[in-house]
């Protein structure tokens, strides 16, 4: 009550209202510094749009709310990682018994997970408990644009590829969070490497996500570390994707695992 009503958040409003999606925020903690965070903001004159959880709830606490939504909405989807939490795979210690405790009651619903893939080992376990879907952020495919703005701590970018492939290999169904920036993302190097990426690791999804960063900062960051040509335009890149890869689905949310199927490069 308190996150849709004080905080205005769409997705606790869409639970309170019983319709799609539902939040389960969980982890306090996070193994990323990300440039554009936008829960905690440490030595840094930009500020946080939103507080990060300070406590993590029971397994039972979980599926609790899960069950609840999962009960009384059609093709509901349920998802940890919210922008009030760090990463849930910092949590898993409470997320995968309480992904067994949903599961026991209940086949219906999506169990959804926003992540970035960091831990592929931890990710495993969540796949076995039953987690249906996952939501890997990234702002970029390669390595050195990745690290610029992710910052990661004790993690490396082949270990978000490691988690991407593992999930596809068992048949979750796996979407990327691209954050993305009009003047990089559409840049020939980027776009490139984007095609790229999609033969070697064919995912089912893109959310093409605005990212929530001052673009002239971003792309002084992203100068650092890589050379953009001239953009050749966010249209022309999405028109290049759909002629060459016309089995990948592109929006903005999680889909339902009713529509799996058809959201599938499979």
């Amino acid at each position: 009550e308190n996150c849709a009503l004080k905080y205005g958040c769409p997705a606790a409003k869409n639970y309170f209202l019983g319709r799609y999606e539902a939040p389960l925020p969980t982890s306090k903690n996070c193994n990323a510094r990300c440039i554009g965070c936008i829960s905690l903001q440490k030595e840094t004159e930009i500020k946080n749009s939103q507080e990060r959880i300070s406590f993590t709830p029971s397994p039972e606490e979980i599926a609790e709310i899960a069950l609840e939504h999962i009960g009384k909405v059609k093709r509901s989807v349920v998802s940890f990682g919210q922008g009030c939490e760090g990463d849930p795979l910092l949590a898993a210690h409470v997320i995968e018994p309480a992904i067994r405790l949903i599961r026991s009651k209940t086949d219906r619903g999506t169990i959804n997970m926003n992540t970035n893939g960091s831990l592929p080992e931890t990710m495993e376990k969540l796949f076995d408990a039953g987690l249906d879907s996952i939501r890997i952020s990234m702002n970029s495919v390669r390595k050195e644009c990745y690290d610029a703005y992710f910052r990661p701590k004790g993690y490396l970018f082949s270990d978000v590829m490691k988690s991407m492939d593992r999930a596809l290999s068992r048949y979750v169904f796996v979407s990327i969070n691209y954050l993305n920036c009009p003047g990089f993302t559409d840049s020939p190097e980027e776009s490139d490497a984007l095609y790229a990426f999609l033969k070697e690791h064919p995912v089912n999804f893109i959310q093409w996500r605005n990212l929530n960063f001052d673009p002239l900062r971003y792309l002084k960051a992203m100068s650092k570390v890589t050379g953009m040509s001239a953009p050749v335009g966010i249209d022309k890149v999405l028109c290049r994707l759909e002629r060459d890869f016309p089995k990948l689905n592109h929006g903005y949310f999680n889909p339902p695992k009713e529509k799996f199927k058809r959201s599938s490069q499979e």
